[in-house]
């Protein structure tokens, strides 16, 4: 295959596709049958909502919402629910399998679920909020709760509105269900450190792979794109760490300087979209940004970003993907050819559902740990993860986002084989 074809094949990808080839690899690898990937390759169930809202001015807007549930095998489902304009089935349906692959990785006891709501948050008051949130729990009520599917807080959502969808659901099943729904207040049974849960998560990850690659990380030059929530997390806990953030950027623009950047001067400055560059008359392209001379880089804005194209010319030891789907299949194999180190979104950005299980846990046992108790078990996990994937790359010779894959896919295999499903 040419160069220029290959290009075009993989940007057309998109997120489901790619999954679904990544899933399928896996399974061939781990000595499975077509039938395990004709159960594992679409979410087992995948429910479409319809919600007439009151909008503030009296008018009646029908919103379309989606929950989908991959695989339950090994136990209630579990993921995040997101309020944005682009929602589509297909997004849903493949980050549900995400999530499934996430809980494998880091051996909870869930299967993955996902869910959303086409709309713009940010054009809505708190008022048509609240009733599109309690909306969608009455429309999904059958299929969730704390020992089906539990949701979670996930793009353009956040505490408030999950106060909001565990009180609705409370209110229908009369009674007072915390462990319904992750991300909510403390107040209202919520877990200390879940809110910096998957920024920690990715920083636990980059200290383990700058470990394996021999980097000290005081003094290591670090590029974050991205300076939304997970990034602007991400580039102060390696600021406080000792690293030089050399590089950020935002929708807008980057910013580099190869002394290192002031990061609380940019966390003071930055709008609630996380735009910063915009107040700087000196900026570079978000495509400069990724080919900066630097040990590591993470990839934590949108998908598609490091492709076939840009692959050969990235500079970093490491790359951690803090976003979904950054890096393509392609940029994957060409990266590890390289012999950089390529630690993969599934697990790396799963320190956000560990730290939602913990959260589960102690709605259910009526027992709230501490937040050091809650950051100590989260390193134990993650670093256990990192091990196991890195050694399953490492001994069948395979790059690490296929280890994460098979180590992600093997529980829930495992389970389904066992009930009698394949």
């Amino acid at each position: 295959m040419k160069f220029a074809e290959q290009k075009d094949q993989e940007e057309s990808l998109n997120l489901f596709t790619s999954t679904q080839i990544v899933i399928k690899e896996a399974l061939t690898k781990l000595g499975y049958h077509e039938e395990m990937y004709e159960l594992l390759k679409e979410p087992l169930r995948l429910m479409t909502v319809r919600m007439p809202i009151r909008m503030d001015d009296g008018s009646i807007t029908v919103f379309t919402g989606y929950r989908a549930q991959h695989n339950d095998a090994v136990g209630p489902t579990k993921g995040g629910i997101r309020f944005h304009p682009e929602v589509d089935e297909e997004e849903v349906k493949a980050l549900s399998m995400w999530m499934s692959l996430k809980c494998g990785i880091v051996d909870l006891p869930y299967g993955g679920g996902k869910g959303g709501i086409i709309c713009d948050p940010r054009k809505m008051s708190l008022a048509e909020l609240e009733r599109l949130s309690r909306g969608y729990v009455r429309a999904i009520s059958q299929i969730v709760g704390p020992t089906k599917d539990i949701p979670a807080p996930d793009v353009y959502t956040n505490s408030q509105i999950m106060a909001w969808m565990m009180d609705e659901y409370s209110r229908l099943r009369e009674y007072d269900s915390p462990g319904f729904i992750t991300g909510k207040p403390l107040v209202l049974g919520g877990s200390h450190g879940r809110e910096k849960a998957t920024a920690l998560g990715v920083t636990i990850c980059i200290e383990e792979a700058a470990k394996k690659k021999g980097i000290e990380l005081t003094g290591a030059r670090v590029v974050v794109q991205g300076f939304g929530n997970a990034g602007s997390f991400l580039a102060k806990m390696m600021h406080d760490a000792g690293a030089k953030v050399i590089g950020i950027s935002d929708a807008h623009g980057a910013l580099y300087d190869k002394n290192g950047l002031d990061i609380d001067y940019l966390l003071d400055r930055r709008d609630s979209f996380g735009t910063v560059t915009t107040l700087f008359e000196s900026t570079i392209t978000n495509k400069e940004l990724l080919e900066l001379d630097c040990d590591i880089l993470v990839p934590a804005a949108i998908s598609n970003q490091i492709t076939a194209t840009n692959a050969h010319h990235i500079k970093a030891s490491i790359i951690v993907e803090a976003a979904n789907g950054p890096t393509t299949l392609e940029a994957t194999k060409i990266l590890t050819e390289r012999g950089i180190l390529l630690v993969p979104d599934v697990l790396a950005s799963s320190g956000g559902v560990t730290v939602s299980y913990f959260e589960w846990v102690q709605n259910n046992q009526g027992y709230y740990w501490s937040e050091e108790e809650v950051l100590t078990k989260l390193k134990k996990v993650l670093v256990k993860s990192f091990d196991q994937v890195y050694e399953v790359a490492a001994t069948r010779g395979v790059n690490m986002r296929l280890a994460a894959y098979m180590v992600g896919v093997r529980k829930m295999a495992e389970a389904s084989r066992f009930r009698g499903w394949v």
